[in-house]
């Protein structure tokens, strides 16, 4: 994804053309909103305004039209090249919408005005995590989620992460840190809420290769240090405790 100098570490050449690869709508945005949905403790909200926060290049739109079906889509990154993009992107997908050139720790949104905030692989990018995070629960209605999906720096601190792409990593968090981040914010959410996928290409020393050839055992849950991590949190309905 793309932010500002100050507050995020711009993407390589590589990683903007990977943001645009099969590779990266099939394997990680398809898989990840399917989970995500998956992890609604509730019913699904209905015709919800949605926010995708960090939209990129926009290859999430379609997938987020699907599976929630918005009647408000919203866009916002800060970089305007990939704003061009997700406009195209739209077009192309014949979607209505609206893009906000915006950072993250500051959002350019009303207080109070989304039911589904949707963030995808955009924390590993911030520098003002906290601000950012701030920034989602302000603009959450009482009662909207919170769509979170990360890599950890298990995974962002590898070789060849840290070789093809680029990321500020005095800011990388484990599933664990990032799960009481948003605790501290004041979101809410159980363990059927969370779930930490173990996926062929967040094993980024192997990518899985022994496992898939027969050679070796997955590390089970618990004995293994977790790659990625999702959670559907959501903002307490107002005097709430």
């Amino acid at each position: 994804m793309s932010y500002l100098s100050n507050i995020y570490v711009e993407e390589t050449r590589f990683g903007l053309w990977f943001l645009r690869s099969h590779t990266w709508q099939h394997h990680v945005l398809r898989v990840a909103i399917n989970d995500l949905q998956r992890l609604f403790g509730d019913v699904l909200p209905s015709r919800p305004v949605l926010l995708d926060a960090g939209c990129g290049q926009g290859k999430s739109f379609r997938y987020l039209q699907q599976a929630f079906m918005p009647e408000r889509l919203i866009g916002v990154d800060a970089d305007p090249q990939s704003l061009n993009q997700s406009r195209a992107e739209a077009a192309g997908q014949g979607l209505t919408v609206e893009l906000l050139g915006s950072d993250c720790a500051t959002l350019a949104v009303p207080d109070a005005s989304v039911d589904l905030l949707f963030c995808h692989q955009t924390f590993h990018h911030l520098v003002e995590q906290e601000q950012a995070l701030a920034e989602f629960y302000r603009v959450l209605k009482p009662g909207g989620y919170l769509l979170f999906a990360e890599s950890t720096e298990a995974y962002i601190d590898t070789w060849v992460i840290r070789w093809l792409f680029r990321h500020p990593m005095h800011v990388q968090k484990s599933a664990a840190q990032y799960l009481a981040m948003i605790r501290r914010q004041g979101f809410q959410f159980t363990e059927k809420n969370v779930s930490y996928p173990y996926l062929w290409w967040s094993r980024a020393r192997d990518f899985g290769l022994l496992e898939r050839m027969g050679l070796r055992q997955p590390k089970p849950f618990g004995q293994r240090e977790e790659t990625l991590v999702n959670v559907v949190a959501r903002k307490p309905l107002e005097g709430a405790v």
